[in-house]
């Protein structure tokens, strides 16, 4: 029993680990866009989505740090299903907040290359793909016990 919660543990961290990339790289990305010089250039709701996506992203890359962060100031770990619990709801709230700062991204990033319209329709359709691959999905499988 605790060479399997052990193991649990050591997949939750693995997993923040392959997550964490993504969310750095648009963190990265989003902190040198206002530095350009065309930044300024883009209309006010623009910069409004840029803010949210920011927002969003920095919340991600907190929420996926934080259990990495806090085992380590927690060691050794006493009960460590409580703690993967409580770090499996991290990741599911920076996994929520990545979300919202890709459909964003998206959004922003079509809007000021191609217009607003197609910035929406490209962000719809992030959503979709992201709302079915992460959230519907994983709900079917387990609800019809394929995991």
């Amino acid at each position: 029993m605790i060479k399997k919660n052990n193991g649990d543990l050591n997949d939750t961290l693995s997993e923040l680990r392959v997550l964490l990339p993504g969310s750095q790289l648009l963190t990265a990305f989003l902190i040198m866009l206002p530095f350009n010089s065309a930044f300024y250039q883009i209309i006010q709701t623009d910069k409004w989505i840029f803010m949210a996506t920011f927002i969003f992203s920095i919340a991600s890359l907190i929420l996926f740090t934080a259990p990495a962060v806090q085992h380590r100031l927690m060691r050794p770990l006493h009960n460590r299903l409580k703690f993967k619990l409580f770090a499996t709801r991290q990741m599911i709230a920076g996994a929520i907040s990545l979300s919202f700062a890709l459909v964003l991204g998206a959004d922003l990033v079509m809007s000021v290359v191609f217009g607003h319209f197609v910035g929406n329709t490209i962000a719809t359709f992030v959503a979709i793909i992201i709302v079915f691959l992460w959230w519907f999905l994983p709900a079917l499988w387990k609800g019809r016990g394929f995991v």
